[in-house]
């Protein structure tokens, strides 16, 4: 919840005038509010995606966005459980797998966060958190449908806490996360299977965090609002 119409419109320009050369893709999630004035001046370097939606479709959900209204905008991309929407707003596995149903129906790709607390971690049971959450959140699809969703590990402790992830820690976690994908769904599967890191990314330890084999790349946080930082993140990533 940043940044005014008018900074995000100035954002998407600086991002636009910088990424030519760019060997990666870029996502950017806007407020909802925001979409439909930011998705033609995205162009060919930006794709958008909404930083959430309900489980319905259409009906009496007063406040809220569905799958079919982003599909009829354009939008191609979708953040499902992040971690603050699990914090604040109480989402659960069982509905963001809900989510992620009718997201795949309207063809928008789920961009699907889990991530484990700090209390989880200290305690040692961050595999197990971790697990449970892209179980129960994912591991009801069929391989063409999982095929279509990016994975997003939060590790919440890492997170404006104080607490630092290194990257062998980041690495650690995201190779634990494509083993599960490789038992579930094969090998070829979790080869391809994009898998992004999302504790506290940011230019002074992005290309650190890049150069981890099974980190395919960032869900960048505050460090996204400045160009000049997002872009030096962008270009550390290939």
């Amino acid at each position: 919840m940043n940044l005014s119409l008018q900074s995000a419109q100035q954002l998407v320009a600086d991002l636009q005038a910088s990424l030519d050369g760019a060997h990666c893709k870029v996502i950017i999630a806007p407020p909802a509010c925001y979409l439909g004035s930011l998705i033609d001046a995205c162009g060919e370097h930006i794709s958008l995606a909404a930083q959430n939606c309900h489980d319905k479709q259409e009906g009496a959900y007063t406040g809220e966005v569905s799958a079919m209204m982003l599909e009829s905008m354009g939008v191609a991309y979708c953040l499902v459980g992040h971690s603050e929407r699990r914090e604040y707003f109480c989402e659960g596995n069982a509905w963001l797998a809900e989510k992620i149903n009718a997201l795949i129906a309207k063809g928008i790709h789920p961009i699907y966060c889990f991530g484990e607390q700090l209390d989880e971690r200290k305690s040692n049971r961050h595999f197990e958190v971790v697990e449970q959450q892209i179980r129960e959140g994912l591991f009801h699809l069929a391989d063409a449908d999982f095929s279509n969703v990016i994975l997003a590990y939060e590790p919440v402790w890492a997170i404006g806490t104080g607490e630092t992830a290194t990257s062998e820690q980041a690495q650690e976690m995201h190779a634990f996360i494509r083993n599960l994908v490789q038992k579930q769904y094969g090998q070829a599967m979790a080869d391809r299977t994009t898998i992004l890191y999302g504790g506290s990314c940011k230019p002074s330890n992005a290309e650190e965090l890049f150069a981890q084999p099974d980190v395919d790349g960032g869900l960048i946080g505050g460090a996204a609002l400045q160009a000049s930082d997002f872009i030096q993140i962008i270009r550390s990533n290939g």
